[in-house]
């Protein structure tokens, strides 16, 4: 398989109270006989796709023919185009699965909401915001902490639903905010989103063919391995999505092994292919070694990686993980503390551990658009008989920053990091060390596929 980067989205539990709270942007809200034909054909072609490829042929318990019949329903009744997608992902999130979730038609408009949040710990902070923005005009600042967008609270628990909600079913015009001020007390902020014409309709617009290569490109540099050295002492890696090829894993291998120690930085990393998964545990194992087994909904079979002797990263290891990290990056830090090869530092990981296959359908016979969804085609159960999804990793370290560490660009887990293997870096020089890039997306994660 090409190794192709996927923007793919979080879990899809999306009950239909939280989605009516938010309204509609981006998207004409006249519902035409059209409309409705498209929706009852993307509701069958949803239903289908699950009915033939989900892992589990018994749902879960769930009466899936019944639930399908539910969503028709309200599918038919339904008064917009908008609402009758919002069904239709409900329908997929009642099997309570990370990596099955509807994808819709292309908005006409990309939106930005000049900031981006984290959960850190069982807190969601603002851990950026975009200069120029008007969530900056209005003083939204790194190290605040958002108790609730548009009045609903926000928790581990649903924070992937309102940015699932908030970035592909309903972008928003504005968001309501419920800050915590210093002394826990709420306050609200309202702030406006920016909007613009997609690229991908511009180049149908105005036929410019390199729109869409310098789209490609982006995504492509935003996937590459970032390195800091310091000596030979250490090698700082992050690996923003598991979506090297096996000569680009090779490289990376090439350059750990001629340090003493390693900080392999996962955090933010959601996930990616597996193969890529596969060449990165080899590279630091010496002898071949099972890592899991694939639940698919015809077999269950045992994976294995096969190791580099000789030529495997011997050195030390500490892998860094957070609340964004989510499936192949969980894999990869699970393995590393079953098989005591190294220190998993940071916070809790997401939890978002399947293997998927995306299926893509277009809107008529003629249109280049497409909608879609991914569908879960193995469960991944670890070496210890647990499965990850929902559990996440609990990292051997726990290390998280503090608002005022968000509000200073500190990074003491990369400090920590640095001091478990002997060497010393303050959270200020920690925090210059390979820095956030600008034009990275706003909480748009990988997927572990196949």
């Amino acid at each position: 398989m090409q190794l192709r980067p996927k923007r793919n989205l979080w879990r899809v539990i999306v009950p239909t109270a939280l989605l009516a709270t938010f309204v509609v942007a981006g998207r004409s809200e006249q519902y035409s006989k059209s409309d409705r034909e498209l929706a009852d054909a993307m509701l069958q072609n949803a239903a289908d796709d699950v009915r033939k490829h989900y892992y589990d042929p018994k749902f879960h318990g769930i009466d899936w023919e019944a639930r399908v019949q539910e969503a028709k329903a309200k599918v038919d009744a339904a008064t917009s185009l908008n609402i009758a997608m919002s069904d239709i992902a409900n329908l997929l999130g009642t099997l309570n699965d990370s990596h099955t979730y509807f994808v819709p038609p292309p908005l006409s408009h990309v939106h930005d909401y000049g900031f981006q949040i984290e959960m850190i710990g069982n807190h969601c902070y603002v851990v950026r915001v975009r200069h120029g923005s008007d969530a900056e005009k209005k003083g939204l600042r790194p190290g605040n902490e958002i108790q609730a967008i548009n009045e609903n609270p926000i928790s581990r628990q649903n924070f992937s639903k309102l940015v699932y909600i908030l970035n592909v079913l309903r972008p928003q015009t504005s968001l309501r905010l419920t800050l915590a001020d210093e002394a826990g007390h709420p306050r609200q902020l309202e702030v406006t989103t920016t909007f613009k014409l997609s690229p991908v309709n511009k180049y149908f617009m105005q036929q410019k063919s390199n729109y869409i290569r310098l789209d490609a490109q982006d995504e492509l540099n935003l996937l590459k391995a970032r390195y800091f050295e310091q000596g030979k002492e250490l090698l700082v890696v992050k690996i923003p999505a598991f979506a090297f090829s096996q000569s680009g894993v090779d490289d990376i291998i090439a350059k750990m092994r001629s340090h003493q120690s390693v900080i392999l930085d996962l955090r933010g990393n959601a996930g990616g292919y597996s193969l890529t998964l596969d060449y990165l545990l080899g590279g630091i194992f010496e002898n071949d070694l099972k890592i899991y087994d694939r639940v698919r909904r015809e077999s269950t079979k045992p994976v294995t990686v096969k190791g580099r002797h000789q030529t495997a990263f011997t050195g030390r290891l500490v892998v860094l993980i957070d609340s964004e990290s989510a499936s192949a990056s969980e894999v990869f830090a699970r393995v590393i503390q079953l098989e005591k090869r190294g220190i998993v530092l940071g916070d809790r990981s997401s939890g978002r551990v399947m293997e998927a296959k995306h299926y893509r359908h277009q809107l008529d016979s003629l249109s280049v658009f497409s909608y879609g969804l991914s569908v879960t085609e193995a469960d991944l159960v670890m070496t210890d008989g647990v499965s990850l999804e929902h559990g996440g990793v609990g990292p051997d370290v726990a290390v998280l920053p503090t608002p005022a560490d968000l509000a200073n660009k500190l990074d003491p887990v990369l400090t920590k990091a640095a001091e478990l293997v002997g060497v010393k870096i303050s959270p200020e020089e920690a925090g210059k060390i390979l820095p956030y890039e600008e034009n990275e997306q706003f909480n748009a994660p990988l997927s572990l596929n196949d």
